[in-house]
């Protein structure tokens, strides 16, 4: 009962630590941003918003007009294990923002690449920092397979509708 109740305390401290304190920055991690954002910057305009950033592209992932139902069967089980948690399947944001659409409004590599390597597209794309903005929490990486990612990819399909 006590190493709970040491557990708790220490645990509730860390939350603070990470979570609480002074909102004022020192000069040097002002300019440490700054660098930062300028690097950014830069790395930006190489970065294809369509592809995304990663080894997925047209021609290695390419989707049929129809749906794969055994890919998409074996995606709902690996997203409820990785995904769901932070996503909803509607247009509501939840952690993360809700997957409704998602296939309508991004290319299929782009969501391959993302999902398989989120932290270089965070860091390049505008539309994935507004986002987090808005959501305020990275999407961590899941270390998904590419295999993994092809069915979640195919249930995503599945939720937007393809049959």
């Amino acid at each position: 009962m006590i190493n709970i109740k040491i557990l708790l305390v220490l645990v509730t401290l860390v939350f603070i630590i990470a979570c609480g304190g002074n909102n004022q920055k020192s000069t040097s991690e002002t300019s440490a941003v700054s660098e930062n954002t300028t690097t950014k910057a830069t790395d930006a305009g190489s970065y294809d918003p369509n592809r995304g950033e990663g080894k997925f592209n047209e021609q290695n992932v390419v989707l049929d007009a129809t749906l794969n139902a055994a890919y998409a069967e074996i995606g709902e089980k690996a997203a409820g294990v990785k995904c769901t948690s932070c996503h909803k399947m509607t247009n509501e944001r939840l952690v993360g923002p809700g997957w409704k659409g998602v296939t309508e409004r991004r290319t299929p590599h782009w969501i391959m690449n993302f999902i398989t390597n989120p932290d270089p597209m965070i860091d390049k794309d505008p539309e994935l920092q507004a986002q987090l903005e808005l959501c305020l929490v990275r999407m961590p990486n899941q270390s998904l397979a590419d295999e993994e990612a092809r069915n979640i990819l195919e249930f995503m399909r599945k939720n937007d509708g393809v049959k």
